[in-house]
């Protein structure tokens, strides 16, 4: 099985005195899929927009399986499929229609083209929707064409920028699972993101950016390992009812909560002690203030890491 590969290099961006990019170098080697994380304006799109060619480094380069992107931009991207940021589709055009314009853009001979078409919306469930205009779908099955595009052609390397960034949950979900499938097959994808329980679930390595600079990459094991906090854990609960301030003072008042993070008035986060007695202890309690708790889920610890590696920096 042929390895694919792309490598940043030395590179660099920068826009007057504002650097987005400061001497980026990663290499990233295999058929996986790699979660590109940090905070929104860390230089994620900024990267991908260079490894695409769609904007150009003001140093250093970006390869593609070995071929710089800059020199030899047709030949490096032959075997790339990109959804950049979120392209707007034609409204009044077809499913088949939009996705034959891209694939003759791409260069797909006309006579492959048409098979192709019906493979890629197959793929993303698509495919009994090829003759419906765009205009009348929802924005997560718009979502689901974009991916389309990316794949006519059968890439090898495929590059995501937060693909289900603005989906709702559905959407996200049917997202999710066009990626799961895509991991099983024989290509390298790298996608940015800054949803970390996405990123757990999909992704079997992570690079880490802010301002412009890598700060890690690693498999997760490994990135949580160096960076998750020392004896403390996070634990995401959830309640079937919305909390009052005085309730979530309650849990705060929990022996062994360290912290509480308002997710929303029925979620929240709470940072604890790492020993699972004293998680124990601490969800009897939860139980006995009678708030109506339906999940107690200790994290991946990758957003413990993530927040620990971003407090380190900021």
């Amino acid at each position: 099985m042929q390895k694919y590969s792309i490598e940043a290099l030395n590179l660099n961006k920068r826009y007057g005195q504002f650097n987005a990019l400061s001497d980026i170098n990663l290499k990233i080697e295999g058929n996986k899929c790699v979660g590109f994380l940090g905070p929104n304006g860390a230089g994620k799109t900024t990267t991908l927009k260079i490894f695409t060619d769609m904007i150009k480094p003001s140093s250093g380069q970006a390869f593609i399986n070995g071929i710089d992107v800059n020199h030899e931009k047709k030949k490096a991207l032959k075997s790339v499929g990109a959804l950049i940021e979120t392209p707007e589709i034609y409204p009044s055009l077809t499913e088949r229609e939009a996705l034959s314009m891209i694939g003759q853009i791409k260069g797909i001979p006309k006579e492959k083209l048409t098979e192709n078409i019906i493979k890629v919306a197959d793929r993303v469930k698509m495919k009994e929707w090829l003759d419906k205009k765009v205009g009348k779908m929802s924005k997560g099955m718009k979502q689901r064409i974009n991916i389309a595009a990316a794949l006519l052609g059968d890439p090898d390397v495929i590059l995501l920028d937060e693909p289900t960034s603005g989906l709702d949950p559905r959407g996200m979900s049917e997202v999710r699972d066009i990626i799961k499938e895509l991991k099983k097959e024989n290509h390298l994808i790298f996608m940015s993101s800054h949803i970390l329980s996405e990123v757990s679930e999909i992704c079997d390595e992570v690079a880490m950016i802010n301002h412009g600079k890598l700060l890690a990459y690693g498999s997760i094991s490994d990135v949580v390992t160096k960076f998750q906090s020392k004896n403390k854990n996070i634990v995401s609960i959830s309640f079937a009812s919305p909390l009052t301030k005085l309730q979530t003072d309650k849990i705060k008042k929990i022996k062994g909560v360290i912290r509480v993070e308002i997710i929303d008035r029925l979620n929240l986060n709470i940072t604890v002690d790492s020993n699972p007695k004293k998680q124990s202890e601490i969800l009897s309690s939860l139980v006995k203030l009678k708030l109506g708790l339906t999940a107690f889920k200790p994290s991946s610890g990758l957003e413990d890491a993530y927040l620990s590696v971003f407090k380190e920096v900021a």
